[in-house]
């Protein structure tokens, strides 16, 4: 299980909340999180990595917005009003991640975060902190990280 899991756990509930990429469930901590949006259309910008969409105007901050289909390798997202942006916060960073649907807050425990499971794929263990897994479900634990690409070694 990553570090910054780890850290959080003190013996209380732990928030996420999740949402679907690509039919997929997905979770951040609650904490990361700064709001929830409807899709509006992105500016593109020329040259943008892999995965990013283009920029948006929050409030008189100009946020980019990752399409996280893409971030992923799981195809690229054809964005709708349907879709919305979670606005998160990293390192006094603010970014948007696009999603199909947010779907509910979690509370978990620390004996329900499991690690991420060893598939020889760098890229999944740095894309996916841990593992939380209720009845049929299983939710990966998203490293923001790996989305804006912030690890040691540059991320495709």
């Amino acid at each position: 299980m990553s570090e910054d899991v780890t850290k959080s756990l003190s013996g209380r509930d732990l928030k996420f909340v999740t949402f679907t990429v690509a039919g997929q469930n997905y979770c951040l901590d609650i904490q990361k999180i700064r709001e929830i949006r409807r899709w509006t259309p992105v500016t593109p910008l020329p040259h943008a990595s892999n995965g990013v969409l283009g920029v948006m105007n929050l409030r008189g901050a100009v946020i980019p917005i990752y399409d996280m289909a893409s971030r992923l390798g799981l195809g690229i997202t054809d964005p709708s009003e349907r879709n919305v942006v979670i606005v998160v916060a990293m390192d006094d960073n603010l970014f948007g991640l696009l999603a199909e649907t947010v779907q509910e807050i979690l509370s978990v425990t620390e004996d329900q975060l499991l690690p991420t499971p060893d598939v020889k794929s760098e890229s999944t263990r740095e894309a996916i902190q841990g593992v939380i897994s209720l009845a049929d479900d299983m939710t990966r634990i998203l490293d923001l990280r790996f989305v804006t690409g912030s690890f040691s070694r540059a991320v495709a």
